[in-house]
């Protein structure tokens, strides 16, 4: 080898690990700052600086992505795996910090061990008294804190639960309710809220080694997949606060995988998959559309939603038979205290608001989510069909406007499988609006502006995108696309 040789052998070798090396130290700061993030806490006590440092978590988030951008292709995938491990386990590093839905989780676990419906008391209820425990359900002069809420007792001593809403029934569907059987099945005594919070880091990596596979059979960029492995919503909603919608997130983005083959067999295994994301969370039946994408046979659409509908229903069914309460428990309760059906309540249907009378704010959205969806089932790619549930999943998002961040977990997802990372600004805004929600009184101007931000950004990056592959289309290609259109 000449000396020339080497030399440029050196500089590259030099420079692979240089660029590795750059992708590690942004992962590293990503890493330190959601670890201090997550024990700071400060959602009751602080918000406007936790929302600092929020803001600092997803502009190292951001930093670390441009970084993988330029590491070198055969260390991509260490990069991805190490920075998702690493990411997933700041979630663990404190108890519950912005939510308490994981203690009704808990709650719901250990009713079903007793052998009692989850759907048929309220954690209240005194037919329990004997379930519970201080950890749970605090007495005395531990009833302080402002993330408890009372509950009776006829001794008259203070008396009061971690459980949020503690006078009403669960409304956890019905593959929810199994795992949190699972989880306190095989948790050991005393471990309170930590295995809940495991089990969704395990299903969190989960997601990413799901993404991974469905990527490289599609022979796609590996390096989308970091879009959910490094997100800060990951540790933070799906691991520390434990969301079950992470569940619901790993069933429906596998079934998808499934319904993007062109065996029938497949694509009704990747039906059930779908049909227990939503009996995990009904959320998830917002996918249904992108998964019938570009479909014009009923076969082809019943391979689908026959078995999404059969598992859904079947999984209901023993607690139907096992209940004597309704097993949707306060699922409509919770529509109208969440202003669902009140547009002039909170910060719903923010945009909308902005340029319609709050009375047709519903209707609207009800008509401009059909639309994308016909229009996903009629134009949509049935070999990506995440593409499809991108697009309506998002414009949802950007229509409901909704203040929970964790309902952004599934768009992370399908943001990671499409590699449109321009509509990770719905989450971001999801986050400030729940952060910074009870300092601005919940208010639609707060999720007026975050919200038309993050709708700017989609389509101005939508615009560049569709410019730039105009523009880099010779005459020929041009001709083509043109044959093919008038056709």
């Amino acid at each position: 080898m000449n000396p020339s040789t080497a030399a440029t052998t050196r500089t590259a070798i030099t420079g692979v690990a240089t660029r590795t090396a750059i992708t590690g130290a942004a992962l590293a700061a990503l890493t330190a700052v959601l670890a201090l993030t997550v024990r700071y806490g400060g959602f009751l006590t602080d918000p406007v600086g936790l929302s600092w440092w929020y803001a600092a978590c997803w502009g190292l988030f951001a930093t670390a992505l441009l970084a993988l951008r330029r590491a070198p292709a055969r260390s991509v995938v260490p990069l991805l795996l190490a920075g998702a491990v690493a990411v997933t386990v700041t979630g663990l590093l404190g108890p519950p910090r912005t939510s308490t839905d994981s203690y009704r989780y808990a709650w719901d676990g250990r009713v079903q061990s007793a052998g009692v419906s989850p759907y048929d008391h309220t954690p209240q209820d005194p037919a329990l008294a004997r379930l519970r425990d201080p950890w749970l359900f605090p007495t005395g002069t531990a009833c302080s804190g402002p993330d408890l809420a009372g509950i009776p007792h006829a001794d008259g001593a203070p008396h009061c639960t971690r459980i949020n809403r503690p006078a009403v029934h669960t409304i956890y569907p019905p593959v929810a309710e199994a795992y949190f059987l699972a989880v306190d099945t095989l948790s050991p005594t005393g471990s309170r809220h930590k295995p809940l919070q495991i089990g969704a880091g395990l299903i969190s990596l989960g997601v990413t080694g799901t993404l991974l596979l469905i990527l490289r059979r599609r022979g796609a960029d590996l390096r989308k997949a970091a879009y959910w492995a490094w997100c800060p919503a990951v540790p933070l909603e799906a691991v520390n606060n434990a969301h079950i919608d992470v569940l619901g997130v790993l069933l429906a983005i596998a079934g998808l995988g499934l319904v993007a083959s062109r065996v029938q067999t497949r694509r009704a295994v990747g039906g059930l998959l779908i049909g227990a994301a939503i009996a995990t969370k009904l959320m998830p039946a917002v996918v249904l559309p992108g998964a019938l994408s570009g479909v014009r046979r009923i076969r082809d659409a019943a391979a689908v939603l026959l078995p999404a509908a059969a598992f859904t229903a079947l999984a209901y069914l023993p607690y139907v038979l096992l209940s004597h309460a309704s097993v949707f428990g306060y699922l409509g309760g919770y529509v109208e205290e969440e202003g669902y059906d009140d547009p002039s309540a909170g910060s719903r249907y923010a945009l909308l608001r902005l340029v319609l009378p709050d009375s047709w704010a519903f209707p609207v959205l009800l008509a401009a989510v059909a639309g994308v969806s016909l229009y996903v089932m009629w134009r949509g790619d049935p070999r990506r069909p995440w593409s499809g549930a991108l697009l309506v999943t998002g414009w949802a998002f950007v229509l409901l406007t909704p203040g929970y961040s964790w309902y952004s977990l599934l768009l992370i997802a399908l943001i990671a499988l499409d590699g449109r990372w321009e509509w990770l600004g719905i989450p971001l805004a999801g986050a400030a609006v729940y952060i910074l929600g009870p300092t601005f009184d919940y208010g639609p101007v707060l999720a007026g502006i975050v919200y038309g931000a993050a709708v700017c950004l989609v389509l101005a990056t939508t615009w560049f995108r569709r410019r730039a592959t105009q523009g880099g289309a010779g005459p020929s290609q041009q001709n083509a696309t043109s044959r093919k259109t008038s056709v």
